[in-house]
């Protein structure tokens, strides 16, 4: 029986760290100052070890790793001492650097598109990063990237190795990008934001992939991130990191139980909990329990059934069209799905499983090839740009990338004035004012209407999207990823200003994401998709906490926690939960071979008894 060594404690200081850091600083020359990003940073990584920095964007958790790799821009410098073995990583040549980065030292980026070379296949790039530090052939090579493909479940992989990197979704494109840096089994693994882009399925996989990393060669990993439930997951010590200085450094287990510093426990109060917006829901009925003869639970649905009907579909199918060879592909099939004015549904899934189809579909950017789709009365099926321009009014939606999604040759103020020229018809002080309204709704001071998009965080972009989305007053708003690229402490901002905008609207939400306690929060309903069926529809607390379709069970065993010690027993859970599937899996595949070849029932109990007793498993 395996052993994981993740629940081990944490390694004791008599082995030799992988990694030694002492007083390590950068800064970056900007207009003849040299400013400092990052200053006094000290730690030891040893064999096996997991240590994650946390902190806000701008905290310089990142830029303080990729100065140990050489990897800072032209302006930057670093100070101070980083040691691997015996080796002095500040100040050397670039030459005997590049003989270590990949091997020795590998790191996985956050942006996975950036990071990758466009004109070459994934592929291409892992066999080359072999081939540059080991002797080995082409063929060879081939067939080590194809384990390293399968090693990190990319779907496909005898096809997906020639393909390009804009061909592959945003969590296969990450799990590229995890292969090529494993590949030469490096002695210290950088992982900043591994997994950001990638659903939290997925993300128990890449987990369970780093910790078998760490137990196999036993690697040191340094885990830069913003999710403190992949910090519960994952991390023997952590350092917190705020305005380039770290506030707090230990073990991981004793911060989660008893943070010290302010900004600690700012940061993990802000993090969603799965389970915990429902655990309030029950304390609050169980109050409420003694005055009211009428049982909570019934109340939503008399008064939901009232609200008039926003979107309705109905055996819903969406395909993207084939070219040449490719036959078309289905990415939405058969979905039925209703939301009511004023209502918020959350539709989860992985990436692919086609709910951004759905989300792009209701807002008339994708057409739908059958079946029936009404927004606000409007059928989408088979309407012209003419048919839809009316509906552009009572449709909002707020993009994944606010900043990708923003003209940025247009100061904000005029990115959200636009939708008010456009379909009202506003001028000059009426639309003034109308800008100033919306800038106020959503928190941000109005001298930052002359802004452009790049002189802005993530959060404040995020409010830009969401204040123009609204600008036109819709009763239908898609909401599309909107806080999965930001910051705990940010994300928890622009949450609670979407409910109170929610609230005060009074708009209907088709709210997407992969972010279960995110949805759990907001959510009056979750929709669960799974490879293109909505699998499973109903109330938020039913659905998080009694999920009837094995793949819902799946999803929310996947979820991390921010406390070490429940997110053990969650893993351990999931591991028994996947393990029963299996089993009932295989056992249905065992009798449907027994009517179709008349294999005596006999060998099927045989196999269950060999599986109660763990033999051959």
């Amino acid at each position: 029986m395996a052993i994981d060594i993740s629940d081990a404690p944490p390694p004791t200081d008599t082995r030799q760290p992988v990694l030694q850091v002492r007083d390590l600083g950068v800064d970056f020359y900007v207009d003849g100052t040299w400013y400092p990003a990052a200053a006094g940073i000290n730690y030891d990584v040893r064999p096996g070890e997991v240590l994650a920095i946390v902190g806000e964007s701008g905290s310089g958790k990142t830029q303080s790793s990729m100065a140990l790799m050489g990897l800072l821009p032209p302006n930057g410098r670093a100070r101070g001492s980083a040691v691997i073995g015996d080796r002095e990583l500040i100040g050397m040549p670039a030459h005997k650097l590049r003989r270590i980065r990949g091997k020795e030292i590998a790191m996985i980026f956050q942006e996975p598109m950036t990071a990758l070379n466009p004109v070459f296949t994934i592929g291409f790039q892992i066999v080359e990063t072999l081939r540059t530090h080991f002797e080995m052939g082409p063929a060879e090579a081939r067939v080590r990237a194809l384990e390293l493909l399968r090693l990190v479940e990319i779907p496909n992989p005898e096809t997906r190795i020639d393909a390009y990197p804009h061909q592959l979704s945003g969590g296969q494109r990450q799990r590229a990008m995890i292969a090529q840096a494993l590949a030469c089994d490096p002695k210290l693994l950088i992982a900043d934001e591994p997994t950001t882009a990638l659903d939290v399925t997925v993300q128990a996989e890449i987990l369970k992939l780093m910790r078998d990393l760490r137990s196999r060669i036993d690697s040191g990993i340094v885990l830069i991130t913003h999710d403190m439930g992949v910090v519960a997951d994952m991390a023997d010590t952590m350092i917190v990191m705020k305005d380039g200085k770290v506030v707090e450094q230990g073990e991981a287990r004793q911060l989660f139980a008893n943070p010290q510093h302010p900004y600690t426990i700012k940061l993990l109060d802000a993090v969603p909990h799965l389970g915990r917006s429902t655990e309030a829901q029950k304390a609050e009925d169980a109050a409420q329990s003694g005055t009211t003869a009428t049982p909570v639970a019934d109340a939503p649905a008399v008064t939901t059934s009232d609200r008039a009907v926003v979107l309705e579909a109905k055996q819903m199918v969406i395909e993207y069209p084939g070219r040449r060879r490719t036959p078309a592909f289905r990415a939405v099939d058969g979905v039925d799905l209703t939301i009511r004015a004023g209502e918020v549904v959350g539709l989860v899934g992985e990436s692919g499983s086609g709910k951004t189809t759905i989300g792009r579909a209701v807002v008339g950017l994708l057409p739908v090839t059958s079946g029936t789709l009404r927004i606000v009365g409007q059928d989408m099926v088979g309407a012209s740009n003419k048919d839809l321009k009316p509906l552009r009014t009572k449709v909002g939606i707020v993009f994944q990338d606010p900043g990708s999604s923003l003209n940025p040759r247009l100061p904000i103020g005029e990115s959200i004035a636009e939708p008010l020229l456009l379909h009202r018809g506003l001028k000059g002080a009426e639309m003034s004012r109308a800008v100033e309204t919306l800038l106020d709704q959503v928190e941000l001071p109005r001298a930052m209407r002359n802004r452009y998009p790049h002189e802005l965080s993530g959060g404040q972009r995020q409010r830009v999207g969401i204040a123009r989305s609204l600008a036109l007053e819709p009763q239908l708003l898609v909401a599309d990823e909107p806080t999965s690229a930001l910051d705990v402490s940010v994300q928890a901002t622009v949450l609670a200003l979407f409910q109170d905008l929610q609230r005060e609207h009074g708009f209907a939400c088709l709210f997407i994401s992969h972010d279960l306690a995110v949805v759990e929060m907001l959510a009056d309903r979750i929709a669960v998709m799974h490879n293109g069926k909505l699998v499973e529809v109903g109330e938020t607390a039913q659905v998080v906490n009694h999920p009837k379709d094995p793949y819902t069970q799946r999803l929310l065993a996947a979820v991390p926690v921010p406390d070490p010690a429940a997110q053990q027993a969650r893993r351990e859970a999931r591991d028994a939960l996947l393990e029963a599937q299996r089993d009932e899996l295989e056992r249905d595949e065992l009798v449907k071979a027994h009517d179709a070849e008349n294999i005596d029932a006999h060998d099927i109990t045989d196999v269950d008894n060999e599986r109660m007793t763990g033999r051959g498993f």
